[in-house]
């Protein structure tokens, strides 16, 4: 869950698998809600929750979203794998 959270925030964007998609999404959103009042509790609770190095990547996407009340990503489903027939999605940030 961790390394998939620090790809999303570095890349904006990640191609998993349907199931792995649903289940980050509230745990990211979660994170951005956080970054978008970057006290230092709530940049610690980031470092502690994913890694300090993206710290600052996670209250970036929290300043843009700012306007938002929620629904800060969005999962887009893209049909089957070919090798073992496992869904594939897409989740990214909604900007």
């Amino acid at each position: 869950m961790k390394s998939l959270a620090v790809s999303f925030f570095v890349h904006g964007r990640i191609r998993t698998t349907e199931a792995k998609a649903r289940e980050l999404r509230p745990f990211v959103e979660r994170l951005i809600q956080y970054g978008k009042e970057p006290t230092v509790a709530h940049r610690r609770l980031i470092a502690a929750r994913v890694s300090p190095k993206i710290v600052l990547n996670v209250v970036r996407m929290g300043e843009k979203m700012k306007a938002r009340p929620g629904g800060y990503t969005r999962v887009i489903k893209l049909g089957e794998r070919k090798s073992d027939s496992a869904r594939l999605a897409i989740l990214e940030a909604v900007e």
